[in-house]
């Protein structure tokens, strides 16, 4: 007696999702590292960010809006704290402060041993942005002007194969 269709049917849609399932790629942690937005030029040693400073944080949390972040990272830094804020509650994540005076080899380490997938934003310095990105990928990353505020740095790093640098600029 021949099988019903909703039996056939049915065992066909488990041995397709079963397939799928064995076909999806491994995990990829996507690191998006930033310099902090615009700060006041008030020759402190913490300054504040300034309106267009705020403004940028607030256009970086919408562009990483719909991305599965699983971490945020800033310096102690008044104006990386307040970078990273946007962006931070709008995924209802803490903002974990690293040192700044971490060596930027060993920090890389910690962010690729504690995370193996979805995306990590780390907010950082002009001095060492490029070089935690350069770090994460083990490829050549250009230096950071003092005055430059617009560009973020991704690194794809998946489970299998090669870290992937691409860069673009900040929103």
């Amino acid at each position: 007696m021949p099988y019903p269709i909703r039996i056939v049917a049915s065992a066909l849609l488990l041995a397709l999702l079963t397939a799928c399932a064995s076909l999806r790629a491994p995990p990829t942690t996507t690191f998006v590292i930033v310099r902090h937005a615009e700060k006041v030029a008030d020759d402190s040693r913490d300054p504040a960010l300034t309106a267009e400073g705020r403004a940028r944080a607030q256009r970086l949390a919408t562009a990483l809006a719909t991305a599965p972040l699983v971490a945020v990272y800033a310096t102690g830094f008044q104006r990386t704290q307040q970078t990273a804020a946007p962006t931070a509650q709008a995924h209802a994540l803490p903002v974990t402060t690293y040192d700044a005076e971490m060596p930027v080899a060993e920090f890389a380490a910690l962010l690729l041993r504690n995370h193996r997938r979805g995306h990590v934003l780390v907010v950082a310095h002009s001095n060492t942005a490029p070089d935690i990105a350069a770090a994460l990928c083990g490829c050549e990353v250009a230096p950071m002007d003092e005055s430059e505020y617009d560009r973020r740095m991704t690194v794809q790093v998946p489970a299998e194969g090669p870290a992937m640098l691409i860069s673009a600029s900040m929103p």
